[in-house]
């Protein structure tokens, strides 16, 4: 059986993601899939590096996929997140969810984005034109001047 939840330094697959939750009983299945944008707040972004505490980043989505089941308990979910280096317009995130009506599976879909935001440790650096940069979090509050995550140059 594949992981539902998990994180990977390869391309991810949307198809394979929706299979993971396509079934019979489900009338909808609402794919979220986020993508590396080439402008932010005006900058131009060249490419964005993320990476991860792996095991740790996995038990999260993990926690999420059961927060969801406890929210919506129709709702299967599966969701990929990529590290290394992608390029502007490279998925960083897949998110699969199907529930039997669609409003649920819309929810669900961004309830789950949402949570990667506050509890995954997932890092990202962003690349642009005219330097770089670590964010803190995923929710961009957070940035590391010194260079890092860890405080020292990577």
């Amino acid at each position: 059986m594949k992981k539902r939840f998990f994180v990977t330094s390869e391309p991810l697959s949307v198809k394979e993601l929706a299979a993971e939750v396509t079934r019979p009983e489900a009338g909808a299945v609402v794919q979220f899939i986020g993508t590396v944008r080439e402008f932010t707040k005006g900058r131009r972004t060249v490419y964005l590096e993320y990476e991860a505490y792996h095991s740790m980043a996995e038990k999260q989505l993990e926690a999420i996929g059961r927060e969801v089941k406890e929210r919506w308990p129709d709702a299967e979910a599966a969701v990929g997140h990529r590290t290394g280096e992608l390029q502007i317009s490279d998925a960083a995130v897949v998110i699969a969810v199907s529930t039997p009506h669609r409003k649920d599976a819309y929810e669900a879909n961004e309830y789950i984005i949402e949570r990667i935001k506050q509890i995954v440790p997932i890092w990202k650096k962003e690349h642009w034109e005219d330097g770089e940069q670590w964010v803190g979090d995923q929710l961009e509050q957070t940035r590391y001047p010194d260079g890092s995550p860890g405080g020292g140059n990577k």
